[in-house]
């Protein structure tokens, strides 16, 4: 279709919204459909709503307004207008992929890089081929940089996201053993994210990689790169400086970095939003002072104090990789007794069964005391040992839980999404009363 008219539209619009129950005044709304819902039956009461109009894809439907466009694919049309729009303002784009640390690495670039420019992030995990698009629209002239986050559970999928968003950086945060139901294989996922290399590099634009990670090395070998990492070959040199009470530090070009962050695995995220911050010249200052402030929230390492027990939260997603660097970090804790609430990693596929039994293991060589899993891939692996307590649901073990032996200097929380352990603080704190 001829997208003009369309954007015309667009620009006279509030916003643009794909659900009727977040629909205000003035809105563009465009009728998606997927195996469980078709967008299309709302498009009247979009209209009746108070819609500027709507995007439609069903031909026979039968409209009262003559603010329709009927078109042969929303979605495809949402897709197609976001890209126009990047276009059509030009805004600088960074986009960024991975396995794990995706959103903490975003959210650190932003905060980097609005100590000196208005920048547009992606919010919380709006990085699918809906949310992409959506971000996108959310450009304005005002905006100096752009960060769009990218998730992907299938091969192709990045490479799409990226024809979408036509990025101007690239940054892949690393490559681990996350969503192997829809990628196969390790070596499936390492091809699937390297779909952003390979446009960058096909459309001759810019990329950061972590010049210490040898994969990211070679899926970049031959093509001009910038690199932060230990090596004397990278662009910009960090070293690790000892945590201390507060969060992990860095060393970078020179400079001291503290953070509030935790967790040894978070070192590189701050290495690569740092290292944004000098490509973009923010000052060491500017950079400093917002790095220092951030704090992370939405489930994802936060540090949580309820009486004297300290947890730690990371309940946001879990996949093999990401719970070995967790599991590592909580065992570099000098706390005396600690505890562990691992619940089940989700879309393992084939793999998921040797993947959970793997982490027990792992587990019972830790300085950990206790061991409990929530969770039926958990509850069916075979390691009879007294130190692991196994919970088929968050609920059982609650109904079981006993505050009297809850006498733990510091617990972490580590589970994919599914199972919401993040309940637990609430949970927590109402026993402690």
């Amino acid at each position: 279709m001829n997208i003009a008219p369309l954007y015309t539209s667009f620009l006279n619009a509030t916003k643009v919204c794909t659900n009727t129950r977040k629909l205000e005044q003035g809105d563009l709304f465009f009728a998606l459909s997927g195996p469980n819902f078709d967008g299309n039956k709302f498009a009247q009461q979009a209209l009746n709503m108070g819609a500027s109009a709507v995007v439609i894809d069903q031909l026979n439907l039968d409209l009262e307004s003559e603010n329709v466009f009927v078109v042969k694919n929303s979605l495809e049309t949402l897709q197609a207008l976001a890209t126009y729009h990047r276009q059509k303002l030009n805004t600088p784009l960074i986009a960024l992929t991975g396995s794990n640390g995706k959103t903490t690495t975003k959210e650190l670039i932003r905060e980097i890089l609005a100590a000196k420019y208005k920048v547009l992030a992606t919010e919380g995990n709006l990085n699918n081929h809906i949310g992409v698009p959506l971000t996108l629209l959310k450009l304005k002239p005002h905006h100096q940089i752009g960060i769009i986050e990218m998730g992907a559970n299938h091969p192709g999928e990045i490479a799409q996201l990226s024809e979408i968003t036509k990025p101007n950086w690239g940054y892949v945060t690393n490559f681990g053993k996350a969503h192997l139901e829809g990628f196969g294989s390790l070596q499936g996922v390492i091809q699937s994210k390297s779909e952003l290399y390979k446009y960058l590099i096909s459309q001759k634009q810019n990329i950061l990689i972590n010049g210490d990670d040898l994969e990211q090395v070679k899926q970049t070998q031959g093509h001009k790169i910038t690199r932060f990492g230990h090596t004397q070959e990278a662009d910009f040199h960090w070293e690790i400086l000892n945590t201390d009470e507060e969060g992990v530090r860095i060393q970078f070009q020179g400079n001291s970095y503290p953070s509030k962050l935790y967790g040894a695995y978070n070192r590189s995220n701050i290495a690569a939003a740092l290292s944004f911050g000098a490509l973009f010249n923010v000052s060491v200052e500017a950079a400093q002072k917002a790095l220092y402030n951030y704090v992370s929230k939405n489930n994802r390492s936060q540090k949580i104090k309820i009486h004297q027990t300290e947890y730690i939260l990371d309940a946001y997603n879990a996949n093999p990789t990401s719970m070995l660097a967790a599991l590592e970090a909580f065992n570099q804790e000098k706390k005396l007794k600690k505890v562990v609430v691992l619940g089940d990693m989700m879309e393992l596929g084939s793999t998921s069964a040797i993947e959970h039994q793997n982490i027990l293991d792992h587990c019972l060589g830790l300085s950990i005391e206790r061991i409990i899993t929530i969770g039926k891939q958990f509850y069916a692996s075979s390691n009879p040992n007294e130190k692991i307590d196994k919970y088929e649901t968050l609920s059982a073990f609650m109904e079981s839980f006993e505050l009297v032996n809850w006498e733990f200097d510091q617990v972490l929380i580590k589970g994919s999404r599914a199972l919401e352990l993040e309940k637990l603080i609430s949970f927590f704190k109402s026993q402690q009363n």
